[in-house]
């Protein structure tokens, strides 16, 4: 396992350069720079006040010469500091980081649990009224997007309704409280979850098809076994393999969903705070968030390769 693990980490060194370099790249093409916010266009500049505005900022270097500064300070854990706030990088991203990974840990709990839970029990009842009708709105699920769901939801639970709060983490009048944050974690986590749990069970289901007209199932049935055990012990483990393998993918366009969901709720997290850094061309702060990003994405496929073994005992990691 220690060998395992070994070597996934440095083979995920130079997929982490790679992704740093791409986004750096991407940054450096687009026209503009961070110095035009500073510069008044009905104003002549001199030669000399756009070139301080530039030094200001780092920018009279080469962009090989700048990147490979930023990655020798990331090193050290110094990201830099934001071109519009001055505050360091790490501790903007560490005051969001933490509400970030709260609103997507919980929606991808939710997505996994009632979707795989409701792809066993379609999956049991082929073409039965359940398996049309959750099939029918596991569709919806997933081609409604997260943006409209969650403007959909704010306007019915909050507006409307008036059940959950408008947005936010915790209320403004009230001490913070673990029931307060839950209270209104709710619905965003809930949105965010509604296509994991379509995308989940519609893969369970075929999965556990799949694994029923298999082989091995039909032999445990055959001699005697109770429909329980040969359900649970020899049909669900098998089936989960492949979603398994969607939860791990399902990382990249949590997050993705996860900038929507922040910025309709007014969730305090890492999604409003980069949307913010790319309109102002903040590129400190762009290439510290996508590095924590990738570091998150990375760390959920390792997660997903150590549960195989979890589930299916002939996995051995030597």
């Amino acid at each position: 396992m220690l060998k395992y693990l070994a070597r996934r980490l440095l083979a995920s060194i130079p997929v982490l350069i790679a992704v740093t370099i791409i986004i750096f790249a991407l940054v450096e093409l687009a026209p503009g720079d961070v110095a035009d916010r500073y510069i008044n266009p009905e104003i002549s500049y001199s030669e000399e006040a756009l070139r301080a505005i530039r030094e200001r900022f780092g920018l009279d270097d080469p962009a090989p010469v700048r990147y490979v500064k930023w990655a020798t300070n990331a090193l050290r854990g110094e990201m830099g500091r934001s071109y519009i706030s001055g505050e360091p990088v790490t501790q903007m991203i560490g005051r969001r980081l933490g509400n970030s990974l709260l609103l997507m840990a919980t929606a991808l709990a939710v997505g996994v649990l009632v979707g795989v839970s409701l792809g066993v029990f379609v999956g049991l009842r082929q073409y039965s009224f359940w398996d049309m009708s959750l099939t029918t709105l596991s569709f919806i699920g997933i081609s409604l997007p997260a943006f409209i769901s969650g403007i959909l939801a704010l306007y019915l639970f909050t507006i409307h309704w008036r059940i959950f709060p408008s947005g936010g983490m915790r209320s403004v009048h009230t001490a913070p409280s673990v029931g307060d944050t839950v209270y209104h974690l709710i619905l965003p986590a809930g949105i965010l979850s509604l296509g994991y749990i379509a995308t989940f069970m519609r893969y369970t289901r075929f999965s556990m098809l799949e694994v029923i007209n298999s082989d091995y199932v039909r032999t445990a049935t055959a001699k005697g076994l109770k429909r329980r055990t040969v359900i649970w012990r020899h049909t669900v483990p098998n089936a989960l393999l492949p979603v398994i393998t969607m939860i791990g993918l399902s990382v990249p366009s949590l997050v993705v969903g996860a900038v929507f969901i922040e910025t309709i709720f007014s969730w305090p997290g890492m999604g409003t705070l980069y949307l913010d850094a790319v309109g102002s061309r903040d590129v400190p702060l762009i290439m510290g968030m996508n590095t924590v990003i990738a570091v998150v994405v990375l760390a959920a496929n390792l997660l997903t390769d150590l549960a195989y073994g979890l589930v299916d005992p002939r996995i051995r990691y030597d």
